[in-house]
């Protein structure tokens, strides 16, 4: 190695340049991954194009491989995974071994709204072209499965028709706009804020302005009092506040996320009003696209320019940068009244009528359910629907003559609005039957699990969530539940690989919000599971403090007793 002038007995040492995060608004403008390159070259949105005049037309293998793994996604199209591929091979193999011929499909929904006539549409495209499944997410979404590229310019007719749309229901791009399922009608609410969600909508969706974003942009909005949109874990969320001088309005919280590196949320400190929301938000996700990191993957979302700037400075950026006018400082919400937040049950309206919450079983449906849903509630006066961030849905506007009626109704298709406990929190993601990045089982498995826990333990009835999750991603929430479970293969007593899950305990949000504690070595098999939920519930029952949740006792118990 040769010497450098200043020293010349010193080995010369090798520099190299610092790419940067790939930010463009301080001059990274060359791609610097394949991602980056692919979006650089063709808008996502630019896709559908293709999708209708030729893949659609030549079938699956006409489909160029950074449409099939990229951009189609821009319009809420993943492949799904192939059958009988277990789960010690999904990071194993090439993505297109893993790939299918058929796609899943995301109908994004947003604030959860739906009429019923848009939920019979929905129902029908399950049943002729998605093989009757219909899943609904946490985040208010209504997921296919089995979709054929042949079939998906029609199922846009039918969606389109009804006011119903795909776009941007993934890719690097504001997602589903969240929302509380009860705005404009809950007696309790501090703002209805479908007016911001709908300019929101209007400004964002389809907007190529926004359509090449560094990750994911999730976004959450409510002004009920029950903090019902898991606003602390959304990349941008407004959550009702009183101001003591202004009245109604929105604190502003940013850099919230989940996945393999979990982040809360942050305050702003800053109060907005209603008719600011958009301005606001457009200026928060602008931030994301011009100073976002996108040099690597597992740092592109926003959690992390936030982590870096703090809130001072992410603050300072946005009014001086992007709204140029400083905003209004402002209160904190105030703490929720109780720890459920997912509407079940039967609630009074603002005009008189009732709002009914029900759940199915762990997010899984199918189509002819719910053209059933949309049937029950036009023979009960509702035309009305919601989802839920709970999995969970509510039909609106029912009389009070007609409760009972539509309960009954309700029940007859194995969904209830007097739920267990169990049936209640128990929520699970797509998993290994069709998620490409799933190691284990998660919809059969947590329906099967609700039936042994119910027959175990029937007097139970503390508020309890139960979630599932088929890989690390967490889309399921598992850090924030109060029994996470997180999907890997574990050893069982006899040495051999099953599958299992690796256990936090604790997690909260809206009470006391904050991340699972994991027990050193907890790894349950599938098999163990009911046996372990089982023997740390009543183990709880019987050390708990009056008025103490399960995530306060799992704070303070012994390894010994988590185990």
């Amino acid at each position: 190695m040769a010497a450098s002038p200043q020293n010349p007995t010193a080995p010369r040492r090798k520099v190299s340049r610092h790419r940067g995060e790939g930010q463009w608004a301080v001059g990274h403008l060359t791609p610097l991954n394949g991602n980056e390159q692919f979006k650089k070259d063709d808008d996502g949105l630019n896709v559908r194009t293709r999708i209708e005049t030729i893949y659609s037309q030549r079938g699956f293998d006409s489909i160029d491989p950074n449409d099939l793994r990229g951009r189609m996604r821009w319009w809420g199209l993943y492949t799904q995974r192939k059958p009988g591929i277990d789960g010690g091979k999904t990071a194993i193999l090439e993505p297109e071994e893993l790939d299918d011929r058929y796609f899943m499909m995301r109908v994004r929904i947003d604030g959860g709204r739906l009429t019923t006539r848009q939920l019979r549409v929905i129902g029908e495209v399950s049943q002729e072209f998605a093989r009757g499944t219909a899943d609904i997410t946490d985040r208010q979404n209504i997921q296919y499965h089995w979709i054929r590229i042949e079939d998906v310019p029609e199922i846009w007719n039918r969606l389109e028709a009804v006011g119903l749309s795909t776009v941007t229901a993934c890719g690097d791009t504001p997602r589903v706009m969240i929302g509380s399922p009860v705005a404009g009608i809950a007696e309790d609410e501090i703002v209805d804020a479908t007016p911001a969600l709908e300019e929101m909508q209007r400004r964002v969706l389809g907007n190529k302005a926004y359509s090449n974003l560094p990750r994911k942009f999730k976004t959450a909005i409510s002004g009920s009092p029950l903090l019902d949109v898991v606003h602390e874990i959304n990349d941008v969320a407004f959550v009702g506040v009183r101001h003591p001088e202004h009245g109604p309005g929105f604190d502003l919280w940013v850099g919230g996320g989940l996945s393999t590196n979990p982040k809360l949320g942050v305050r702003l400190g800053a109060w907005v009003p209603l008719e600011e929301v958009p301005d606001v938000y457009e200026g928060v996700l602008s931030i994301f696209r011009d100073y976002g990191y996108r040099r690597l993957r597992n740092r592109a979302r926003l959690k992390f320019l936030v982590a870096d700037w703090g809130a001072e400075k992410f603050r300072r950026v946005l009014e001086d940068e992007y709204l140029k006018r400083p905003l209004v400082d402002g209160p904190a919400p105030e703490q929720p009244v109780q720890q459920w937040r997912d509407h079940v049950g039967v609630h009074r309206q603002n005009d008189g009528r009732h709002y009914v919450g029900f759940a199915p079983r762990v997010g899984r449906v199918d189509g002819a359910t719910l053209t059933k849903i949309a049937e029950l509630a036009e023979a009960h006066g509702s035309g009305r629907v919601r989802t839920t961030v709970e999995q969970k849905m509510i039909i609106l506007d029912v009389e009070g003559d007609q409760v009972d009626s539509l309960i009954a109704g309700l029940e007859a298709l194995d969904l209830t609005a007097r739920p267990s406990t169990f049936r209640r929190g128990t929520m699970a993601c797509t998993g290994i039957e069709f998620c490409k990045l799933a190691i284990v089982e998660t919809k059969a498995r947590g329906a099967t699990l609700i039936d042994e826990l119910e027959r175990r333990l029937p007097d139970f009835d503390e508020p309890i969530t139960i979630n599932l999750n088929g890989c690390p991603n967490a889309c399921a929430r598992i850090q924030v539940a109060d029994i996470g479970l997180k999907g890997q293969l574990v050893v069982d007593d006899k040495g051999e690989q099953v599958e299992g899950y690796q256990v936090h305990l604790g997690g909260a949000l809206g009470l006391e919000p904050g991340f699972g504690r994991k027990v050193r070595g907890l790894k349950v098999t599938a098999r163990e599971l009911p046996d372990y939920i089982e023997r740390v519930l009543s183990r709880y029952q019987e050390q708990r403090e009056d008025g103490e949740r399960f995530a306060a006792w799992a704070a303070r118990a012994s390894e010994e007793e988590l185990s």
